[in-house]
């Protein structure tokens, strides 16, 4: 983040050269009392109605040769989303105009947010998410810092929320573990960093290629022995709720780079690739987040890390192999290689852990994008009501999904002559829907199950209302709402 907040109780007053203060829907400026500009307030009212300025969210205007008063028009009621929404902007015009130092007064804050008591954090939520850059690898870094100072005798009232706080660093994880080029980030080097988890309280196990065999992990197994990088399967547990209630499971592809194996992918785009383990990465912020806010649920994450590469020992199409849930399959296009991965970790999950329900997130198909754009995640159910909230859910904090049809018909389109099933569908069409219900065929004893191919949504070149380009991060706060509002 280019983003740093500080509380202090006293400034200097002539070192303040940015004060930035809230108007409501009429214009007025409330709270000026006890602050360094209490003696100015009538003269800034007086130029902001002398002015007119009604119709943008953000303007200012020198109050003398060293100071400016930088106006946030704040709706009278506005829900977190645009609060959130509100910050973002806030961050593009400091940014877009260069005010890297800017201090807000706690009483104009308190006047005008009484009604949210966490508009605040909402606010710098919203700013900080935007703020977010991955520039690692920059020689030469040249993204700016922006200081932001709140000025205030009880600064506990404004960052009592350490959801936030959990929520931006669980997101953050996510944005820069999918950033990281595939030649930092293969396999061995991603389960080395889940280990450092252990240390805010997850139990982390990680399955290397030896126990997997010996499991009978083939499906997930067969992706990566094209490459010279280990696969492994990680779990990380949270238990956070002292009763013995069955844990929220979720489940994430972490291809690290696929190239398509033998059947190779074009070469114009496959530098996209290295983000084929960003449904991984979700799951893996999002647990981070609930453990560091000590979230009252139990919790399990699932992620299966692979490489797909072609090689001398690389999975050919026609081979067939025997999945964790002892079904097999023809693999026909080693570049469909995400259901294989998910295949045999859906299976150990619901087996290991008896779950409540099951949420997987898979950079899955191409096809989806073609259906929904960068605009939805594809959501694929056997259970209405788990859909159901996490459709609301999803537009509730501006991470949208919409639900594509599961029907028995679509079965025989992934029937094989030679195994149970074939990894993809030859005849045609619905390739997002055919690769759902593939994995459905991996859920053996009817749990509440959810899969969410979110390929047009977890980069994007041009950013949103909440993300600069890159990364996005998606999924993670969809996930941590849904845990808030309906099973926490």
């Amino acid at each position: 983040m280019s983003i740093k907040i500080s509380f202090k109780k006293n400034i200097i007053e002539n070192k303040i050269k940015n004060y930035i203060l809230f108007t409501n829907d009429n214009l007025k400026i409330r709270g000026l009392d006890k602050t360094p500009l209490s003696k100015l307030s009538n003269i800034i009212n007086k130029t902001i109605n002398n002015n007119k300025l009604k119709d943008k969210n953000f303007q200012h205007f020198n109050i003398n040769s060293n100071q400016r008063i930088i106006l946030i028009k704040l709706k009278d009621s506005s829900s977190s989303l645009e609060n959130e929404r509100l910050g973002a902007k806030f961050y593009d015009y400091i940014k877009s105009n260069i005010i890297q130092s800017s201090t807000f007064l706690e009483n104009n804050i308190k006047e005008l947010s009484q009604k949210n008591k966490n508009f605040l954090d909402e606010f710098f939520h919203g700013a900080k998410l935007k703020s977010y850059v991955f520039n690692k690898y920059k020689s030469k870094k040249k993204s700016l810092l922006f200081e932001i100072t709140i000025l205030s005798k009880n600064s506990f009232e404004f960052n009592k929320n350490k959801r936030f706080d959990s929520l931006i660093e669980g997101t953050i994880f996510t944005k820069d573990l999918v950033s990281e080029p595939g030649n930092i980030l293969h396999p061995d080097e991603y389960a080395k960093r889940l280990l450092s988890l252990k240390k805010i309280g997850l139990k982390v196990t990680i399955y290397d290629q030896r126990k997997m065999k010996k499991l009978g992990m083939n499906a997930l197994l067969g992706v990566g022995q094209g490459s010279i990088r280990g696969s492994y399967l990680v779990t990380m547990e949270w238990n956070g709720s002292k009763s013995k209630k069955k844990p929220l499971a979720f489940v994430g592809k972490g291809v690290c780079f696929d190239t398509g194996g033998i059947s190779l992918k074009p070469a114009k785009f496959m530098e996209d690739m290295t983000y084929d383990m960003a449904g991984s990465a979700v799951v893996v912020g999002l647990m981070k987040n609930l453990a560091l806010r000590k979230a009252k649920i139990n919790a399990v994450g699932v992620v299966g890390l692979v490489e797909n590469m072609p090689g001398g020992n690389a999975q050919r199409p026609g081979d067939i192999v025997k999945s964790y849930s002892g079904k097999t399959i023809e693999i026909l296009n080693t570049d469909a290689e995400g259901r294989l991965v998910l295949a045999d970790a859906l299976t150990y999950t619901e087996k290991k852990f008896k779950p409540e329900f099951i949420i997987d997130l898979a950079t899955l198909t191409g096809a989806i994008i073609v259906s929904l754009g960068s605009e939805y995640a594809g959501l694929f159910s056997n259970n209405d009501k788990l859909s159901k909230q996490i459709f609301d859910t999803g537009n509730k904090v501006d991470e949208k999904v919409w639900r594509m049809p599961l029907h028995k018909n679509y079965d025989k389109l992934i029937n094989s002559n030679n195994a149970d099933m074939q990894n993809i569908n030859y005849v045609g069409g619905a390739g997002s829907t055919t690769a759902a219900q593939f994995l459905q065929r991996f859920i053996l004893n009817k749990t509440p199950w959810v899969h969410l191919d979110i390929a047009g949504m977890a980069f994007s070149k041009y950013g949103g209302a909440l993300n600069s380009g890159g990364a996005t991060g998606f999924g993670v706060r969809l996930l941590n709402q849904l845990i808030e509002d309906y099973y926490e």
